[in-house]
């Protein structure tokens, strides 16, 4: 092998060597976009995520004041599940404690485990907006065509601003064991 030959194999391991370095920068940078998004998301309150734990607020309701919240649901596209809310829609005073319930079913004749994911728009009103109880803390454990009610308690912060006047309060629920296959 003459020099140049010896050369050009140095530059190609060396380059070779800064590739997988590179490679598992990556793939580390990767593994940690979801817990640090999900840090970004619960400091700014961006993507309209709320308290994921239970709280309680303890101020008195302004009356004078109305606010429509929205339920919106949906089920994943592989979820065999039927879920909605109960009402469409309720209007709140700010302050005062209100409660609302939500409806699921299982579908298949096998036991199923599900969790709902919460979103709140405006993401304004997503700090505004507080859990004291929900269906979507912890994953839920259905039986074979099993149907079950599910509790929402809520408090509408008195300190929202005053533009929003609508608050859309929308849930995913997805297959938590079809998810978690998903991701091996």
């Amino acid at each position: 092998m003459n020099e140049k030959q010896q050369n050009l194999k140095t530059e190609n391991r060396a380059l070779t060597h800064r590739l997988l370095v590179l490679v598992a920068a990556m793939f580390g940078f990767g593994f940690l976009l979801v817990p640090l998004y999900d840090v970004f998301c619960e400091i700014t309150g961006f993507g309209g995520r709320t308290n994921t734990t239970a709280a309680f607020a303890e101020e008195a309701p302004d009356l004078s004041r109305e606010i429509r919240i929205e339920f919106v649901t949906t089920v994943n596209s592989y979820a065999p599940f039927e879920f909605a809310a109960d009402v469409d829609s309720m209007t709140v005073h700010p302050g005062k404690m209100y409660f609302a319930t939500f409806t699921a079913k299982n579908l298949t004749g096998a036991e199923k485990v599900a969790q709902a994911v919460p979103s709140v728009a405006p993401a304004s009103a997503a700090e505004h907006f507080t859990k004291i109880e929900c269906f979507c803390f912890t994953s839920q454990t259905f039986t074979a065509k099993e149907a079950r009610a599910m509790p929402l308690q809520f408090i509408v912060d008195p300190e929202l601003p005053e533009y929003v006047d609508t608050i859309t309060l929308q849930y995913t629920f997805f297959d938590t064991a079809r998810a978690a296959n998903n991701t091996l």
